[in-house]
């Protein structure tokens, strides 16, 4: 994406299937373009992403992203921004 988005994995399968949601982030931060962020909109049940996502996506990407916790959202989902440095 050239551009800012979101992408939501807070629904079906994410809240059961770790895996599936760790993959799925790792894809949307792939698709971001360099300079551009992605927000991952991940389950309520699962509790803030910056602990069990955040490393996930540094080990993975490397010096290639910034992650940042945001809040949570209104619809009860957490958002972690993660950026697309080079």
């Amino acid at each position: 994406m050239e551009k800012n988005w979101s992408v939501s994995l807070e629904h079906g399968e994410y809240v059961n299937n770790i895996e599936l949601l760790f993959n799925d982030a790792m894809a949307a931060v792939s698709q971001t373009a360099k300079g551009c962020y992605v927000n991952i909109v991940t389950p309520a049940k699962l509790g803030n992403p910056d602990d069990y996502l955040t490393d996930v996506l540094l080990l993975h990407f490397g010096n290639k992203v910034d992650a940042e916790f945001i809040d949570q959202c209104g619809c009860g989902g957490y958002v972690l921004r993660v950026w697309k440095s080079k």
